[in-house]
């Protein structure tokens, strides 16, 4: 996973304060046009206990985050009506929505893909195919982070 900003941590929990609490996750946001692939992440976040709001384009992803403010969003960068570049720029971009850390999780894997992700507002970037323990994982970290860390 790559940060936004080079200097911040990998998202990962601090080991610095072993008894800090990660902050609860109730809502979290799947924008995803694959459907096997939201199945798959929502699946296993509503077994965790985790409700999932889901997308399959940006157009509704970025009324979905307007709307119900989930905790952290799960974005793919290609989406169909509205990509997830801009989706991302959308949300960051609106003060209702600007503090919801956007974990892009897309198969673009190049270094450019990765930079414009970053640059579109993205508080990170994993490529798939990503277990969901391990997304689920990194957005736990997104949201250790203090909150002026998150967005633009």
């Amino acid at each position: 996973m790559r940060s936004a900003r080079r200097n911040r941590s990998s998202g990962e929990p601090s080991k610095s304060n072993p008894t800090a609490r990660t902050p609860r996750l109730g809502r979290v946001l799947i924008a995803d046009d694959n459907l096997a692939e939201r199945e798959m992440y929502a699946s296993y976040f509503a077994a965790q206990g985790i409700r999932v709001l889901v997308a399959g384009d940006g157009v509704n992803a970025v009324h979905i985050a307007q709307v119900m403010q989930p905790d952290a969003i799960v974005m793919d960068l290609s989406l169909p009506s509205l990509d997830g570049w801009e989706a991302t720029r959308r949300l960051k971009h609106d003060v209702r929505t600007a503090h919801i850390p956007i974990l892009a999780c897309t198969g673009h894997a190049t270094d450019l893909a990765v930079d414009w992700a970053l640059d579109a507002g993205c508080d990170a970037y994993v490529v798939k195919p990503c277990l969901p323990q391990e997304l689920l994982r990194l957005i736990r970290g997104l949201l250790e982070r203090p909150k002026s860390q998150h967005g633009a």
